[in-house]
């Protein structure tokens, strides 16, 4: 299939290849996602069950307290957390995770990526030059697929 590529501005520095994992609501990391597995545990969110580590991370932006910017550096430590982050909107605390985490971040992009990128598409993110590669996976529809993740962790 042929590789789409998104512009937008770098937030962290880096670059970064997995496969997606995209999510339509915002991303509690105190409390929403466990740091020993990766698996988002937020009762009620799309992604309950799903596992983010290894996966570039699709999503609108971050929420919760601030304790969230070491439980992103934590998962990164553990390599249970998304290699990268793609977000239409950056904020505080995931941006501050991601930079003691060395996770690349990508947003404001010039085209919405939960519309563009489905969850296990291949994403390159090349956070130096602001630009998101994505290769959609045989058979997807290739247009935004948000909360179906895979269920396991590696």
């Amino acid at each position: 299939m042929k590789s789409i590529t998104l512009k937008g501005r770098k937030v962290v520095p880096g670059r970064a290849k997995g496969e997606a994992v995209v999510s339509a609501e915002p991303i509690s990391f105190i409390g929403g996602v466990d740091p020993l597995t990766g698996v988002v545990t937020e009762p009620g969110h799309p992604l309950e069950g799903v596992c983010l580590a290894g996966k570039v991370l699709v999503y609108p932006t971050g929420k919760g307290s601030t304790g969230g910017s070491y439980r992103i550096y934590d998962m990164a430590v553990h390599r249970t957390g998304p290699v990268a982050f793609v977000q239409l909107q950056s904020e505080p605390i995931a941006t501050i995770g991601a930079i003691m985490g060395d996770m690349p971040v990508v947003d404001g992009l010039d085209r919405n990526p939960l519309e563009v990128i489905a969850t296990g598409d291949t994403v390159e993110v090349d956070a130096d030059r602001g630009l998101v590669i994505v290769t959609p996976k045989e058979g997807s529809p290739g247009i935004g697929a948000a909360g179906q993740g895979e269920k396991k962790c590696f």
